[in-house]
């Protein structure tokens, strides 16, 4: 397959997971195929990983985007949780430009590890991630798995949250769903702000905020709220009373409650959307 090198495949036996989504249940796949590739992008080779539902058959495709922690292996685990529900889930190193991810999970409460990371956030620009995201689905697009009729959809925690808006933004015609959970820096005052880009998009829009960002920002649910509107879009805009990072277990705020309402939300936005 051109555009990529294959490192490794794995088959995860994950059991059957059912979600339930008010009274409707529906089983997700048994087992999950993972592969590490690399991407060529304008700026370089991007390293990622591809995990899709084992067997044969083709299914709608997502990005997910890591936090400012880097690319580690609980964000496998949640990339492989999200292909358990049906999708082709693809996994960048967003901050390929600057190292590949080591899987080495790192302290943000480190003030070394912290000044490093945001180093890393700096390099990939604003146009930078949009060149990405344009790269990603265009090779996602010639991947056998991929439904390629089908519409993608794009999920980032963190600093995330602000790359899956510039994704929707960068490939319009192709993102049709968007979740953002606690995104950093994703509604800011400057002109260059990631949300002031919803109204470009045609996407829906599912956008949590935690108890801590609100706090500091209590302006930003509005914002959200009024570009969602300014696009004639589809949205919920949700502040959840847990701290930031409450949906990633190993973080010091990790809410179960508030991540399994925030992940049936997720599946929620991205069933209905990926058609």
């Amino acid at each position: 397959m051109s555009g990529f090198s294959m490192t490794r495949r794995a088959l995860i036996g994950a059991g059957a997971l059912v979600l339930a989504m008010g009274t409707a249940a529906y089983a997700a796949p048994a087992r999950v195929s993972e592969t590490d590739v690399s991407i060529k992008t304008p700026d370089g080779a991007a390293d990622a990983v591809l995990f899709r539902p084992a067997g044969r058959g083709s299914w709608p495709a997502v990005i997910l985007w890591h936090d400012l922690a880097g690319l580690r292996p609980v964000w496998r685990e949640t990339a492989r949780k999200l292909a358990g529900e049906g999708f082709v889930v693809l996994l960048p190193n967003a901050f390929y430009r600057s190292a590949k991810a080591t899987g080495e999970a790192r302290d943000l409460r480190d003030p070394k590890v912290r000044e490093q990371m945001t180093a890393y956030r700096a390099a990939a620009t604003d146009d930078g991630i949009a060149r990405d995201a344009a790269a990603y689905v265009a090779w996602l697009d010639t991947q056998a798995p991929v439904a390629r009729r089908r519409k993608m959809g794009t999920v980032g925690y963190d600093v995330g949250g602000s790359y899956a808006l510039r994704t929707a933004a960068a490939v319009p015609d192709r993102i049709a769903a968007v979740a953002s959970l606690y995104g950093l820096g994703a509604a800011t005052a400057r002109p260059n702000s990631p949300h002031l880009l919803i109204p470009r998009t045609k996407a829906a829009y599912f956008i949590v905020q935690s108890k801590d960002d609100d706090a500091r920002e209590p302006g930003d649910k509005d914002d959200y709220r009024k570009v969602i509107d300014e696009g004639k879009l589809q949205g919920v805009v949700e502040v959840y009373p847990a701290g930031h990072g409450f949906a990633q277990v190993g973080s010091a705020a990790y809410d179960a409650g508030a991540a399994d309402k925030a992940w049936g939300e997720v599946v929620k936005l991205l069933r209905k959307r990926l058609r």
